[in-house]
């Protein structure tokens, strides 16, 4: 009986809320559209009476923040605190080899040259300059530098983009345009941002770039900038990078195609050498790549009229999509350069970042480079000049039976170091001071050389963890020569080092 009147009771509740639901406005609109859901397809109706449910949870549930509560504290645990804390270094403390160097670094008073006069009152033979063909006096090129300064002033004062291009600049880029037989040229106002902005302009995440292991800091700091995938191989060797080129082809298979770069040197600026660029051609056109090549040092330096590695190996220009070079070492101005085609080149304009946000070149430094361009072009026997001047350099070098050679023959950066089996017994660590010693009694002797120095942050030269980003090669020292040195400064500047390298090993061993 009890259980009748419960079900009568419900069935009153049911139909009163039923009457009283139909009263409301747009429910038999409702009504119909749950009844033809659940008629069509249940599995909807139940999906969305779960969402009605959590919906209705969520506007119910407790609110709650999401703040951390602070902690309070008096003023004397807050300076307790900060006496406490110290910050970390910038940068590691030197070394006692870093602090030894700094010590004994030659500061120069006055222009720079074949001789050179230091603030100590001292005057020595410059042989650590990339000053080749002494157009750093050149009459002519001074004389055009003063006109150009009192015509445009001392800057630019605004990137190329905004406001900061000249009518000089254009120029510029045309000469080198015109020089190298290319289609277009850009001109950056440095020379070691010119690749490291070049290679993240064209080469981004996915991308695979093959690159030689001993390439400069600058194409370093490029290639980490545009976290590309980066394949090495062996530094000139030319069957290695086939292997590494075919390595990748099975690997890119059936993967989306991506853009492909291979990322070498004219000379190579820490070895000094060149590599066989027709065979690096030949393999880039077999496997699909785009030659990104670096003639920062072999630019005016290289072939019969000093237009790099390209005339040296007689490949056509056109070979190569990406052709850098600076500015600032045979012509003795500033910036540096980027030419190929001009869809290249008007890429970098809107997509680099050295050129988009640095204040374009100085108008003299542009003017001095298009200057030194004309002037090498016009006197071919600069360049046979200074090869036989660095040819009989190397004769004196050659002579010394600790020392090897590195470097090319046509390069007048000369980098050599010593033969491995003089630090077999007394250890690696002390190799770069024995230099450091060197480097300071060809001083003494009135000779000024360099040491080759490296970047040691790992930051900088890790690419991935447990894999080293970067050249490991000896320590080396560098010797530069040029047209403004006498046959007599040459061969004495090469006997002046290699009785330098006798007196040092000398007093090691004792």
């Amino acid at each position: 009986m009890d259980l009748q009147h419960a079900l009568v009771l419900l069935n009153s509740t049911i139909d009163e809320v039923s009457t009283k639901f139909r009263r409301v406005p747009g429910s038999s609109i409702l009504l119909r559209y749950v009844q033809n859901s659940y008629q069509n397809d249940p599995i909807r109706s139940v999906v969305e009476l779960c969402l009605f449910l959590f919906a209705v949870r969520y506007l119910l549930a407790p609110r709650y923040s999401t703040k951390q509560k602070s902690m309070d504290l008096t003023e004397e645990e807050i300076d307790e605190l900060v006496e406490e804390w110290s910050p970390e270094p910038l940068v590691a403390p030197s070394t006692e080899l870093e602090v030894f160097e700094e010590e004994r670094r030659p500061i120069i008073a006055g222009p720079t040259g074949p001789r050179v006069k230091l603030a100590n009152g001292k005057s020595v033979t410059n042989l650590a300059s990339t000053n080749y063909y002494n157009l750093v006096a050149n009459e002519l090129i001074k004389e055009r530098g003063v006109q150009v300064l009192r015509s445009y002033g001392v800057g630019a004062c605004g990137p190329p983009n905004f406001y900061g291009t000249q009518d000089v600049h254009m120029d510029t880029e045309k000469e080198i345009a015109r020089f190298l037989g290319v289609e277009a040229c850009i001109v950056y106002a440095q020379a070691f941002s010119t690749i490291s902005s070049v290679i993240p302009a064209f080469s981004k995440r996915g991308d695979i770039i093959i690159a030689d292991r001993a390439v400069n800091f600058s194409i370093q700091k490029g290639l980490q900038v545009s976290r590309s995938t980066v394949r090495w191989f062996n530094h000139n060797d030319m069957e290695d990078l086939e292997r590494v080129l075919t390595q990748v082809a099975k690997e890119q298979k059936r993967k989306p195609l991506t853009r492909r770069f291979i990322v070498t040197e004219g000379l190579f600026e820490n070895t000094g050498d060149m590599p066989d660029l027709a065979k690096i051609i030949e393999l880039k056109n077999r496997f699909k790549y785009r030659l990104i090549l670096d003639e920062t040092h072999s630019f005016g330096v290289l072939g019969r009229t000093g237009r790099g590695a390209t005339e040296h190996q007689n490949i056509d220009t056109t070979h190569v999509e990406m052709l850098i070079g600076s500015l600032s070492h045979a012509l003795c101005a500033g910036g540096g350069f980027c030419a190929g085609t001009l869809e290249v080149v008007e890429h970098q304009r809107i997509s680099s970042s050295a050129y988009v946000f640095s204040a374009a070149l100085p108008a003299m430094l542009s003017v001095a480079a298009a200057e030194s361009v004309k002037l090498l072009e016009s006197n071919p026997e600069l360049i046979t000049d200074l090869r036989e001047k660095m040819r009989l350099f190397r004769q004196q070098l050659e002579r010394c039976e600790h020392i090897l050679i590195s470097s090319a023959p046509e390069n007048p950066r000369c980098l050599f170091y010593l033969k491995n089996d003089i630090f077999e017994q007394k250890g690696a660590d002390i190799e770069e001071r024995v230099l450091v010693d060197i480097v300071d009694e060809c001083m003494g002797s009135g000779v000024m050389i360099s040491r080759v120095k490296k970047v040691k942050d790992s930051s900088a030269t890790d690419f991935a963890p447990g894999r080293r980003f970067g050249w490991e090669g000896p320590p080396m020292l560098m010797a530069s020569v040029t047209v403004g040195h006498s046959k007599k400064d040459v061969e004495a500047g090469g006997s002046v080092i290699r009785k330098a390298v006798g007196k040092v090993l000398g007093r090691m061993k004792k």
